[in-house]
């Protein structure tokens, strides 16, 4: 019953997330690349299959969960984050629960101000 508040919220946050011009896409993703919350902006033409865009989930879940080498020296990583043509995408792990919030931007998207609008939006988050 926790669990399906919690991403309830999680959904909520991923909704109001998605109310911000510039974001194609915000959803929370398990550590098996399963989709749990959130999702494609409504009426918005994903640019990849089901299958490709799974794909990518896992490789960000992947990615996201073993860059702990320099957590000790540099801190845990806030969220990662890559320009393409097409998208920006940025991904925020959240370690304690093992899971990562994925966004997809516009390519002309300020990749810090979505940072800063993450963690205004999911501060309240427990």
């Amino acid at each position: 019953m926790v669990e399906s508040t919690q991403f309830k919220l999680y959904d909520e946050k991923c909704i109001q997330l998605q109310g911000e011009s510039e974001i194609r896409f915000a959803g929370i993703i398990d550590k098996d690349g399963e989709l749990i919350a959130g999702g494609f902006k409504e009426g918005l033409i994903p640019h990849e299959s089901d299958e490709t865009r799974l794909k990518s989930f896992l490789e960000f879940v992947s990615n996201a969960s073993i860059r702990t080498e320099y957590d000790e020296s540099l801190g845990p990583i806030n969220y990662l984050a890559a320009r393409r043509d097409k998208a920006v995408l940025v991904s925020f792990p959240f370690p304690v629960t093992q899971i990562l919030l994925l966004i997809s931007a516009e390519p002309s998207a300020n990749i810090e101000n979505l940072a800063k609008k993450v963690v205004e939006i999911f501060t309240d988050v427990k």
